[in-house]
């Protein structure tokens, strides 16, 4: 496949589910990604955006809400022989506007990828970044990405080595 076709970035449907997870499959054995049972990718499609060149799905990458203020970049996935030529970061910049459609003003995500995130706005952080009544709120959840926001002890292992990133937007 060229990569001089045109990419596009849409929204997800059901029917790209299957090629989101084979995507995401070679990162969760690296453990560069957490995989997910067949239905949490059904569950999610909604959040995610897909890339895709000569109407194949080349990439993926999610965006999920957190609190009013507060959304989460995850799954962001390129297959492997197309990395580095520049559909992670057109992804990225269709997240971060949906973001800034929803009228979210921060954006986290936990990556190994410092330097990509870097170079989109992204700052690691430390500590608590919501106020102790979100913080208590967000705690009812049992979504574990909220759960590595918060830094929690339950998702240690899972999340061993990754950096905690913040981007504030517009």
């Amino acid at each position: 496949m060229s990569t001089d076709a045109e990419l596009q970035i849409r929204p997800a449907r059901p029917a790209d589910v299957r090629t989101i997870r084979a995507l995401v499959e070679p990162y969760a054995d690296e453990r560069i990604l957490l995989a997910k049972d067949m239905v949490g990718y059904f569950e999610s499609v909604p959040e995610f955006l897909v890339a895709t060149l000569e109407g194949e799905v080349v990439g993926c990458g999610a965006l999920h809400v957190m609190w009013e203020d507060l959304g989460e970049v995850r799954t962001l996935a390129v297959r492997h022989d197309l990395i580095r030529v520049g559909i992670g970061h057109a992804l990225l910049e269709a997240l971060l506007a949906r973001a800034e459609e929803y009228g979210l003003r921060r954006l986290f995500c936990l990556t190994f990828e410092v330097d990509f995130f870097s170079r989109h706005g992204f700052a690691p952080i430390e500590g608590d970044v919501v106020d102790p009544e979100v913080y208590r709120e967000l705690l009812l959840s049992r979504d574990d990405g909220i759960a590595e926001f918060l830094d929690l002890a339950r998702v240690k292992p899972n999340t061993l080595g990754n950096t905690r990133m913040l981007r504030t937007l517009g």
